[in-house]
């Protein structure tokens, strides 16, 4: 830390140095082809200052050189760690102007790690339901911790991350369970008729991510369920009536009350129905 001491009701004139105090990747450890997080801390360096940061492994081969400017006495970047990058990686930074340079300790390479066969237990999901979650991990010793991550699907990539949880990896796969629930308004899924694009359901999928390598499973679809009793103008159910069923994705249906005025419907598409009677 920089000091300076003097006398009051003087004018003082004091020299700041400028210094690279922190160069730290955001992880202990990553693999090849995997991303990492780079932070950068420094003193009394002005803003917009060029910086230079020089990427090596081990035996010293320089992959790249990241040139940026840097704000704030604060620096971050992501880079995808260099596939024939071995045993550790290291970032050397620069500041030209400042003739200063610091270089971070080594990041532990795994080798190469793949994650293969990400699957779902079922490929559709209904209120209360349990999933098991498994993935094929190579590359990583066993005891190793893995990320899971759950995502609602957004066609347009915009996807919304629902919960994150470790797992630990297990004679080269992970395994996990997830209880699945909905709690938005099934009210405000768009129909078929009122979306361009079309009905969507309400899909799902995983990503696992260790060592800063990811992958994604295919999707799980949400199945609901629809239960009505229906009475008529006099009060009483409307037994054995029978009616048309609009769902959600457009498509209709016959179905019949029974004779309490009745019915449950499973494994429905999610979102507003309709209901139109033969006499209408």
């Amino acid at each position: 830390m920089n000091k300076h001491s003097g006398e009051t009701d003087k004018v003082q004139k004091t020299k700041l140095t400028s210094s690279v105090e922190q160069v730290l990747w955001t992880k202990n450890s990553a693999a090849p082809g995997g991303k990492i997080g780079l932070e950068v801390y420094t003193q009394f360096v002005g803003n917009n200052s060029d910086i230079q940061i020089e990427i090596t492994d081990k035996s010293g081969k320089k992959f790249e050189t990241i040139k940026r400017k840097i704000s704030g006495n604060k620096f971050w970047t992501e880079l995808t760690v260099p596939e024939k990058a071995k045993d550790e990686l290291f970032a050397e930074v620069k500041l030209p102007k400042h003739s200063l340079n610091k270089k971070s300790n080594g990041l532990y390479l795994f080798p190469f790690v793949e994650i293969n066969n990400l699957k779902w237990d079922k490929q559709e999901a209904r209120r209360g339901d349990t999933l098991k979650l498994t993935a094929d991990i190579k590359g990583l010793a066993d005891g190793n911790e893995a990320e899971i991550q759950i995502w609602e699907h957004d066609s347009d990539g915009a996807h919304d991350l629902i919960t994150k949880f470790p797992a630990i990896v297990k004679n080269k796969k992970i395994e996990a369970d997830w209880e699945y629930e909905y709690h938005e308004d099934t009210d405000e899924i768009p129909t078929e008729e009122e979306t361009e694009k079309g009905y969507n359901p309400p899909e799902y999928f995983f990503r696992v991510n260790v060592a800063g390598v990811s992958a994604d499973s295919g999707l799980l679809e949400f199945k609901d369920w629809i239960e009505i009793e229906w009475e008529g103008e006099d009060g009483h159910p409307a037994a054995n009536k029978k009616f048309k069923l609009i769902t959600a994705d457009g498509n209709e249906r016959n179905e019949s009350f029974d004779d309490q005025g009745r019915i449950r419907l499973e494994d429905m598409p999610p979102g507003p129905f309709k209901i139109l009677f033969e006499d209408e």
